[in-house]
């Protein structure tokens, strides 16, 4: 027993010299390896790597995963009108250079996200210092996130971190100005909806005049219908008098005096004052105006 008492202790050596002599890199880190404080190599495949046992060699691990930075307190940032507003953000950034990113901050997370929210607060004032409240709220705002990603982008990579991402979150008015702004968006809309209603009456106005002129010109062209087509039947009809009456003149001369006789006499009550041997009544009492007429008919007529 006190033979192999050494041997144990010499195998536990052996192993603890070995196992300090191999780390794991998983999918998630970044591995410096250092050489008596200097980075001899950067890894950032996983596997199982083998080093020499500290002092000579040792490793720092670094997070390369997604990382978020969200604002604890929204941002005051002031527009070209001299307007407060209140801007939340939040940013995607990884380690890009775990050897630049060491050399910037250390093993200290918290460092870069200083550093980065320190850029972010210029970027955002340089893109809305020089725009309206109207462009920042609505017209505006993806150009505005772009510019601060181009701009921080290029600020981060001398510092080994890529970012990824930068969204404006929220947007809202300082508590001094809301009142203000609000009231101003009520007149604009307010005017917007009496040029909408002058606008919808100016059209309505239109359209009831165009219906009224298309009315006039559609009855003037049914009435001009009309007319032809009364013309043409009053011509038509007129042909067949014509060619009616045009057999026997004697009978058509007798039947006409009778319509003058039936107009004359209609109503009760009415005197003429003619000459009984006027042409008026050349049918009613002449021979020679019974002369010639149809079978069946008397020289001297009577009214019906």
């Amino acid at each position: 027993m006190q033979r192999l008492f050494p041997v144990l202790v010499g195998l536990v050596i052996v192993l603890a010299v070995l196992s300090s002599c191999m780390f794991v890199v998983r999918e998630r880190d970044a591995v410096l390896l250092f050489a008596l404080g200097e980075v001899r190599k950067t890894i950032t495949e996983p596997g199982l790597y083998f080093k020499l046992p500290p002092p000579f060699q040792t490793v720092t691990r670094l997070d390369k995963r997604l990382q978020t930075i969200e604002t604890s307190d929204p941002e005051r940032i002031q527009t070209s009108e001299k307007k407060n507003l209140l801007i939340d953000s939040f940013v995607k950034w990884r380690i890009d250079d775990p050897r630049l990113f060491y050399v910037t901050f250390g093993a200290n997370d918290r460092a870069a996200v200083e550093r980065l929210q320190a850029q972010i607060r210029d970027a955002l004032n340089a893109s809305v210092n020089i725009r309206t409240v109207q462009a920042v709220v609505a017209t505006e705002r993806d150009a505005i996130m772009r510019e601060i990603l181009n701009n921080v982008q290029v600020r981060a990579r001398p510092l080994g971190v890529e970012v990824v991402d930068v969204r404006l979150r929220r947007i809202e008015f300082a508590p001094e100005i809301s009142e203000s702004v609000y009231r101003r968006m009520e007149a604009e809309r307010k005017q917007e909806a009496n040029r909408l209603r002058a606008s919808g009456a100016a059209d309505s106005e239109r359209i009831r005049a165009q219906a009224d002129r298309q009315r006039q010109e559609m009855l003037a062209e049914a009435y001009a219908q009309a007319q032809s087509v009364m013309g043409e039947g009053e011509g038509v009809a007129a042909g067949i008098y014509a060619n009616a009456y045009g057999k026997n003149p004697k009978f058509y001369e007798f039947y006409q005096s009778l319509e003058s006789y039936r107009a004359a006499f209609s109503g009760q009550g009415d005197t003429l004052v003619l000459s009984p041997k006027s042409e008026f009544f050349r049918f009613w009492g002449s021979a020679e105006g019974a002369s010639g007429l149809p079978q069946g008919l008397g020289a001297s007529p009577s009214l019906p």
